[in-house]
């Protein structure tokens, strides 16, 4: 299976999004979205180091939920910044220590962190224990900081180790 499936999220995940793209469930976008799910991740597994390994699924479940119910409401707040406090923003550029090690996780939570409205992730230390964020607003960047440990980190870390 792995040999046809090297990386069976990925395929499920391409025909999905495939079927979603066209906006057709018919035989012949399902066969292409099939053979796409099939030859995409067989050409590209070369390039993918090591497969991540999820230790918790249930777990994983629940942060995909979190995060995008973080993204929802961090629109409402940005658009809120932006419409009536944009004169009074703090944007700033934080230093979050980072204590995941795996450089997946480390990349997850850094696209966790930009996907999420009024954060985005500027770079990453050399040694991998420091990830640059800016932020929009950051009246308190040591609370900002708490807060992206707590609601993304430290699940990435049971997640992924």
């Amino acid at each position: 299976m792995s040999r046809w499936l090297p990386h069976p999220l990925l395929s499920v995940t391409l025909l999905v999004v495939w079927l979603l793209l066209v906006n057709t469930v018919s035989v012949a976008q399902v066969l292409f979205g099939l053979l796409l799910a099939v030859v995409i991740p067989r050409f590209t597994s070369a390039f993918w180091p090591e497969r991540p390994r999820v230790r918790q699924p249930l777990r994983l479940i629940r942060y995909l939920l979190l995060v995008i119910g973080d993204i929802v409401i961090a629109n409402f707040h940005v658009a809120h910044l932006i419409l009536f406090r944009s004169h009074r923003l703090r944007p700033a550029f934080i230093e979050l220590p980072l204590e995941l090690t795996d450089e997946f996780a480390i990349t997850v939570l850094a696209s966790t962190v930009s996907l999420t409205p009024g954060t985005v992730s500027a770079d990453v230390s050399a040694d991998r224990r420091t990830l640059l964020i800016h932020c929009l607003d950051a009246p308190d960047p040591d609370a900002l900081c708490a807060e992206i440990k707590s609601r993304y980190e430290a699940p990435l870390k049971e997640i992924l180790g």
